[in-house]
């Protein structure tokens, strides 16, 4: 497990922004080491920062999802929930954290070796589930996440020392190029953002639903994007995109009819435990930045 010693290797949330090299593997585990993932494909990942799979489940388990999906998003007690994110426009659920433990359909997922294995194989070691969440994402106004890298919120208000957590986000609808699907900077996942100014008390209340601090300014997104380039991705549903966390990355807003509802697991390592927050008054809710570090499958 991590110890207590409090380097702080990323630096973020003070006077002025910065921009520094990662100091971390993206691939954690030894060169040849088993798992699901080709090796050329784990090249891919350790160059780009992500990782895109065609079908990762089949269209009947999508079909079981979708329908616990919806259970969950009816349920007038899930919608009270504190655990519930709601459009603040259309008063929609946006989304539902820590489905793993409200759900055990979405528990099964977690558990499948088609998911943790991949997560086990990037990472080398076990590991356990940092956040869930369903991202329902309905038609005609959903709003969408802007610009930011996962590991700048998780190191700075939940205390993960070191970019040893990846993210999977399972398509349950189809993803558009219309419809606010997730976009990446291929290779941003080399270079640390560390934002300027502090991180106001209870921020998570407000970033679940429009994000603010932690986000770069316009002007390094600009020198990224024109470094890295966009990638949006699309895909049936059941499909699935792997990402690095501290991949810089987003969606915009779906105006159409259509839905987009993802699954969304955040593995870390056991060795990456969070510790208290590196630029945050208090840590936030284990909800969103789990303090149970059980491995998964255990």
């Amino acid at each position: 497990m991590t110890t207590d010693v409090r380097a702080d290797l990323y630096p973020s949330r003070g006077a002025a922004e910065m921009t520094t090299p990662r100091q971390d593997p993206v691939i954690w585990s030894a060169p040849g080491a088993p798992g699901p993932i080709a090796a050329k494909d784990l090249q891919s990942f350790e160059h780009d920062g992500f990782l895109a799979i065609d079908q990762l489940v089949t269209p009947d388990e999508v079909a079981g999802y979708r329908a616990e999906l919806d259970r969950l998003v009816a349920d007038p007690l899930v919608r009270a929930d504190e655990r519930s994110i709601i459009e603040p426009k259309t008063q929609s659920v946006r989304s539902v954290f820590e489905v793993h433990k409200l759900s055990e359909v979405f528990a099964r997922l977690v558990r499948d070796e088609r998911v943790v294995g991949r997560a086990r194989q990037i990472l080398g070691s076990d590991v356990y589930v940092h956040q869930s969440r369903i991202n329902v994402k309905p038609g005609f106004g959903a709003s969408g996440f802007y610009w930011h890298s996962d590991f700048e919120t998780w190191h700075a208000e939940d205390g993960l020392p070191n970019m040893r957590a990846v993210s999977v986000s399972i398509a349950l609808t189809e993803n558009l190029d219309t419809n606010g699907g997730l976009m990446i900077m291929p290779g941003s996942h080399k270079s640390f953002v560390g934002c300027a100014g502090e991180t106001p008390k209870d921020n998570y209340k407000k970033s679940l639903q429009m994000q603010d601090a932690g986000i770069p300014s316009d002007e390094v997104l600009t020198a990224m994007a024109d470094r890295h380039g966009i990638k949006l991705f699309t895909g049936k549903a059941g499909s699935a995109t792997w990402f690095d966390c501290n991949a810089m990355h987003g969606s915009g807003d779906n105006i159409t009819p259509y839905a987009r509802s993802n699954v969304f697991i955040v593995f870390n390592s056991v060795d990456n435990t969070a510790q208290e927050p590196f630029a945050a008054p208090v840590r936030r809710p284990d909800f969103i930045g789990a303090r149970d570090f059980t491995p998964v499958g255990y």
